[in-house]
């Protein structure tokens, strides 16, 4: 597995190495003890505490969303189909805060994100279908959801095709100036 920084301050993009043959493929999408070595920090790969699975369809849209408090770091894969990932980050002392990144993830060739805490995550899928696996570092916990509407002007995200779907709630999220009052997020000088 290759392990490369990314543009965004401390956002990881991992690369597995598949193994390919008459039969298929066979790759690792994981490796914690590679994990582990590349980020210095002995056991953090064993913070991960829950994996989850979206399913969208073609322009569908999902996000921004984040976590109060202490965040929530997680590993975002597209296991089947294609989406293409954008990143926030949100940390007032980051040097990157209020940067956004844009990510193809996909089924070839298996590219997925360690995203930190601080960070608005989304994604529009480009495939018929596209399911996106997510391991979080913790419990997800309803009370510490944030969100920024996905057509933000602000924040002025690019989508690539043509937005079908959007959650109800997605639609009712808050602007990123909103975000930035409540959460007092304005970049320390």
């Amino acid at each position: 597995m290759r392990i490369e920084p990314t543009e965004l301050a401390d956002v990881l993009l991992l690369t597995p190495q598949p193994y390919r043959d008459g039969r298929g493929l066979f790759t690792r999408t994981f490796d914690a003890a590679v994990f582990d070595e590349h980020l210095g920090i002995p056991g953090l790969s064993a913070t991960f505490v829950q994996d989850s699975q979206s399913r969208s369809y073609r322009g569908v849209v999902r996000g921004m969303h984040g976590r109060a408090g202490r965040g929530e770091a997680k590993l975002v894969r597209c296991a089947h189909g294609a989406v293409h990932d954008v990143l926030v980050d949100i940390r007032p002392d980051s040097a990157t805060f209020g940067r956004q990144r844009a990510f193809l993830l996909d089924d070839k060739d298996f590219r997925h994100l360690y995203v930190p805490p601080g960070f608005l995550h989304g994604f529009q899928a480009l495939t018929p279908v596209a399911d996106v696996c997510y391991r979080i570092d913790r419990p997800h916990d309803p009370a510490e959801d944030l969100g920024v509407v996905y057509d933000d002007p602000d924040l002025a995200i690019e989508w690539p095709q043509p937005v079908t779907v959007v959650s109800e709630r997605d639609a009712r999220a808050g602007s990123w100036q909103q975000l930035i009052a409540a959460q007092h997020l304005a970049p320390r000088a």
